[in-house]
């Protein structure tokens, strides 16, 4: 009974603090890409413009939540809540310190792959069930570029988990006592950042969504609550990315002095401004660029990443 309210305890206090993370990122985003860009962010709403966010979420709300007449309806209620629900799910297998999971799953790693493989539904659904030609080709465009970035997520994976020995995550961040992954899977870390990004779909790697060519792609139609969704899931997948990389290959709550639980927040920390510095400096590449990068890139680096991997590995042994 107490582990049962314990599990319940931590879902409650995880669900609470990445939706303020995701929130927060609102603020962070907007405040670094005025920094950059040599303009000024939020700073008219609370100090610092903190309550920024706080009128977009109060806009939102109080925004008609508009179902068009033309669109198949409960698909296009239902798709939204698809990519919450996914990316909330994959955060249950994450280990933040010893003792501070959901669950330790010992096949983690798969359950996560298979979450993030689930997610794709709600951009395809959305934009089919929005009967909008834009839509529809939003929805295809990320139907394409996130199942083949899916591929290189799990390849990327696997040198991962030949060195750990395992699939689950306690006992990847464990064998990086020694050495963090980045070193010996620099290949596999470089294919996972760029698979990663696709798979949130964020700029420079937005197609889905590019506003030049398709309006607003797949979320077209969404307004609301249901638009507030999408753009929740967005960010929730930024951290969620950003803190598998700080688990798979820098060691997740590893590090001297400081808690661990500390050490991952630092660690996920940077490459979530590492995601947002991205946004304002690169430019979106051609759909068929992005396309041609996955498949006469991206995967050969991946599969050399794995067969060099499981050489090395049997040598040794």
């Amino acid at each position: 009974m107490i582990e049962v309210l314990k599990s319940l305890l931590m879902v409650v206090v995880l669900i609470v603090g990445i939706l303020t993370v995701a929130s927060g990122l609102i603020w962070l985003e907007r405040r670094l890409l005025a920094l950059w860009q040599d303009r000024y962010g939020p700073n008219r709403v609370g100090p610092f413009g903190l309550f920024q966010v706080v009128a977009d979420v109060i806009k939102i709300l109080m925004k008609e939540d508009w179902v068009p007449s033309f669109a198949d309806k409960p698909v296009f209620v239902i798709a939204p809540v698809i990519m919450v629900v996914t990316s909330f799910m994959s955060f249950a297998i994450i280990v933040f310190a010893p003792g501070i999971t959901v669950v330790d799953l010992g096949i983690g790693v798969l359950f996560f792959l298979a979450m993030s493989s689930l997610g794709v539904y709600s951009l395809v659904l959305g934009g089919w069930a929005s009967n909008n030609k834009y839509s529809l080709l939003g929805g295809l465009r990320a139907a394409a570029q996130m199942l083949s970035y899916e591929l290189f997520v799990g390849l990327s994976l696997m040198g991962v988990v030949m060195l750990a020995g395992s699939f689950n995550i306690r006992d990847i961040v464990e064998a990086q006592r020694r050495l963090w992954f980045c070193v010996p899977q620099f290949p596999g870390l470089c294919v996972f950042f760029i698979a990663g990004l696709a798979e949130t779909h964020r700029l420079p790697l937005d197609l889905p969504e590019a506003d030049n060519e398709l309006i607003a792609g797949y979320h077209s139609e969404y307004s609301g609550m249901k638009f507030g969704l999408f753009f929740l899931g967005e960010y929730i997948g930024i951290t969620l990315i950003s803190a598998l990389i700080t688990t798979f290959f820098f060691g997740g709550w590893l590090g001297p002095w400081l808690p661990g639980i500390l050490w991952f927040f630092l660690k996920t920390g940077v490459f979530i401004v590492l995601f947002i510095a991205l946004r304002a400096s690169l430019p979106r590449p051609r759909y068929d660029q992005l396309m041609a990068l996955a498949w006469k890139v991206v995967l050969p680096l991946a599969l050399l990443n794995v067969i060099v991997t499981g050489g090395i590995l049997l040598a040794r042994r």
